[in-house]
């Protein structure tokens, strides 16, 4: 979700939409720090050990905005390990950390005394990262648990979800609103972990204090409710299923409940609906759309990725995001983005701009997540056409064609959508639109809607729960459409050219060639010259005669995202 970028702004200057401020673009950082290079790099202090769970108890004290807790990080060591780096950004500050090698540990029900406190001079801050010595090398192939305490003033959004961080409001009854949203920026914002999209948790815990007052929901499923002596209660929710460290998300407020059960691919699928009090009448009418999205995208991508957690729309104070198994809700309860049609199409107008995007996610981004941030593509790229394919859809193959060509107004070409490789940073906001339309065109090369279908479904099956590189997407798809589609990837990827097809029609003689493109650009194209045919262009000149002469128009099927120029 994070970055719809400058094209938005173009598109309606009142917002600005993901990822970027007026003055520079996060997407277009120019240098890297050291602090880059250690958050996006999988380093020798992270490439020892993988996290199995993580298991997070965290009080929200919401008069002075503060929070405490600790996280019971279980990893398991692929090797021998001698420095354990875990993230935490400031001004957030680790208290202690305590370690255990295989304990039988259930929260609540441990005393430090049975855990080996780490010295104070055995951890190392560097920037965001703390580094700790271990001095006895934990040993290949053991579990072990990092219990690391943590509290202070995590650092509050200016504008989220675009620039993120916590979010402390108040609903209309002055009741505090509080949640959080930290894609790209880290989910070290506001608790201790492995802060690197190639490691997910297999599963995750998160037990959750508030003034009791208030109702916390969270990712996957309530585990109950904790009333404390204080005048607070603690909430438990969790996941069974692998999740990104920013899909893990709390949301406080004074929320009331509805639910419905979908018949799916898998069988029954939970759906519930988180929202406040005063929207509840809206809510039941606008997340009629959830179950049409499941239906859609279940056709296209295959069964809903994580029914062991269900899935749940939670009204959230910032406009979305796509946390895993509670997606996060702002749209207004209007259809469109916030009342209006990016595509410019009027199919935009049709269905929930959030309810559709943020839950196309659950395929692409949260069950297919890349390894690296700088190829965020296939999150976004992926999930803008899932627009398409739900208008598809529901609407008609012409109505879908007409949402994502409607949609390539908001294409930039500033820089590639490829971002640089490990300094957690991801590239242009074309990711989404000109994304789109890159996979709009292969779904015409492949000129079979039921192949492209399948190999939807393929990634999702094949990658199920996984983390990717580009390369293994790009070669799946290639494979599985059995055409070399690499050179199309070369370009609307990592080149910001938009091919340019030149041609010249004299008599019954066509003439065409492409300009501005990579070398070797060879996308062929559907093309309407007497009859409708397929011509194969390449940057040298070619040449196609047809008879009779008569009607000599030509035209190239607008579905290809190309430029078309008639010459002399």
């Amino acid at each position: 979700m994070k970055q719809l970028v400058k094209a938005l702004f173009i598109f309606n200057s009142s917002f600005l939409i993901l990822n970027c401020t007026e003055a520079q673009p996060l997407n277009q950082k120019k240098g890297f720090t050291h602090a880059d290079t250690l958050r996006g790099t999988y380093g020798p202090s992270r490439d020892w050990w993988n996290v199995l769970k993580y298991d997070l108890h965290v009080k929200f004290n919401i008069p002075d905005s503060t929070i405490s807790g600790y996280n019971v990080i279980q990893l398991k060591a692929l090797k021998k390990g001698k420095v354990f780096q875990i993230d935490l950004q400031d001004p957030m500050i680790i208290d202690s950390i305590f370690i255990r090698s295989n304990v039988d540990y259930k929260p609540r029900k441990f005393g430090t005394t049975s855990l080996i406190k780490v010295k104070a001079g055995d951890i190392v801050k560097d920037g965001n990262a703390y580094l700790i010595s271990l001095n006895d090398t934990l040993q290949a192939n053991n579990i072990h648990y990092f219990f690391v305490y943590f509290h202070g003033k995590p650092r509050i959004a200016r504008r989220p979800p675009w620039d993120g961080g916590l979010i402390w409001r108040k609903s209309k009854d002055g009741s505090p609103w509080v949640s959080i949203a930290c894609q790209g920026l880290g989910a070290s914002v506001w608790y201790p972990c492995k802060d690197h999209q190639s490691d997910e948790p297999d599963s995750a815990e998160m037990h959750i204090t508030v003034p009791d007052t208030l109702m916390c929901v969270g990712n996957g499923r309530y585990r109950g409710k904790i009333n404390n002596a204080d005048g607070t209660a603690t909430y438990d929710w969790a996941v069974v299923n692998p999740i990104n460290n920013y899909n893990i998300i709390p949301y406080i407020g004074k929320y009331v409940h509805f639910s419905e059960v979908f018949d799916g691919e898998k069988g029954k699928l939970d759906m519930d609906y988180w929202v406040l009090q005063e929207n509840l009448d809206k809510a039941k009418e606008q997340f009629k759309d959830a179950p049409r999205m499941i239906k859609a995208f279940e056709h296209w991508f295959g069964p809903y990725p994580f029914y062991e957690d269900g899935y749940k729309l939670v009204e959230a104070p910032h406009l979305g995001m796509e946390h895993q198994s509670a997606t996060a809700y702002g749209n207004g309860f209007k259809n469109g983005y916030r009342g209006s049609d990016l595509s410019g199409s009027g199919w935009g107008l049709k269905w929930d701009f959030i309810i559709v995007h943020e839950s196309g996610h659950e395929w692409f981004a949260n069950n297919i997540t890349s390894k690296d941030l700088a190829d965020m593509w296939i999150h976004e790229s992926f999930t803008n056409y899932s627009e398409t394919l739900f208008t598809d859809y529901w609407y008609g193959k012409e109505a879908g064609n007409a949402y994502v060509q409607g949609t390539r107004k908001n294409i930039v070409n500033d820089i590639p959508i490829i971002g640089p490789y490990n300094v957690n940073q991801e590239g242009s906001g074309d990711m989404y639109y000109k994304g789109g339309n890159m996979l709009h065109t292969i779904r015409q090369v492949i000129n079979d809607d039921e192949k492209f279908r399948q190999v939807l479904r393929g990634l999702n099956k094949t990658f199920y729960h996984q983390t990717v590189t580009t390369k293994q997407v790009e070669d799946y798809i290639s494979t599985q459409s059995k055409i070399d589609l690499s050179k199309l990837f070369d370009q609307y990827l990592r080149a910001t050219q938009i091919p340019v097809l030149e041609y010249k029609v004299e008599g019954n003689k066509l003439s065409y060639r492409y300009t501005n493109c990579i070398k070797g650009f060879n996308l062929p194209l559907k093309v309407k010259f007497k009859t409708e045919q397929w011509i194969k262009p390449t940057e040298e000149w070619k040449t196609l005669n047809l008879y009779p002469e008569g009607d000599n128009s030509f035209t190239v099927d607008p579905n290809f995202y190309i430029i078309t120029k008639k010459t002399e």
